[in-house]
């Protein structure tokens, strides 16, 4: 019997891994090899950074938040402390948010936060 040879399947597959090494500088876009071990390195970078995109929002809304309850006379720590007192249960993406757009609204919030601590 003949051996079966991969030729079309193997030509497609690597168009294919080759198509998305598109962009890539020398060899990784041109070599199915290099291009592949980029390609993997690119992947787990990927995911390693979805991961990392959390991380760095929470610290913005951590540092937007710490700056706009300093203007008001608290600490963060404070002002977390507070709100949970309080039972205001916003998080602090939502809590940024409105000390940019809503600053009144924000300065309800810090002074129920202030009451529960019994801050003057």
């Amino acid at each position: 019997m003949p051996r079966v040879r991969v030729g079309s399947a193997r030509k497609k597959r690597h168009k294919r891994l080759l198509e998305r090494a598109k962009g890539f500088v020398g060899g990784r876009s041109k070599l199915y090899k290099t291009a592949h071990e980029t390609l993997l390195r690119a992947g787990n970078h990927r995911f390693n950074d979805r991961k990392l995109k959390k991380r760095e929002y929470r610290a913005l809304w951590i540092t937007r938040l710490s700056a706009a309850a300093q203007t008001r006379g608290l600490r963060y720590s404070q002002l977390i402390n507070g709100l949970l007192k309080a039972n205001i249960t916003l998080n602090r993406k939502a809590l940024s948010e409105i000390a940019i757009a809503d600053p009144a609204a924000f300065d309800q919030i810090v002074a129920q936060a202030k009451t529960a601590l019994d801050i003057k």
